[in-house]
């Protein structure tokens, strides 16, 4: 009996190194399998996804981070509306 294989996991060094060695094409993909033990469609996905998202790198280091939200306002109504609360406990009667 077999025991249950568990799924392994890659790290993303991983595959962006493997995509990069098959995107050099020194080795054939079937040697870059052996090599990692890996299947040759997945060296290939890897591949592919690694051109579609290539400019990505580029894109997104130059990219200016969002500002913070302004929050004073909201401290504001949030203070606004506290005050309305306690002022309407005082004069409304209780049920």
């Amino acid at each position: 009996m077999n025991p249950k294989r568990t799924r392994r996991r890659f790290t993303a060094e991983f595959k962006a190194e493997v995509a990069l060695a098959a995107l050099t094409e020194r080795q054939p993909l079937a040697e870059l399998a052996a090599r990692y033990r890996l299947s040759v469609p997945q060296i290939s996905r890897w591949k592919l996804h690694l051109r579609q998202q290539a400019a990505q790198v580029f894109t997104d280091a130059g990219a200016i981070p969002a500002a913070p939200p302004d929050v004073e306002p909201l401290y504001a109504a949030i203070g606004r509306l506290e005050m309305e609360n306690q002022l309407l406990k005082k004069t409304l009667p209780t049920w």
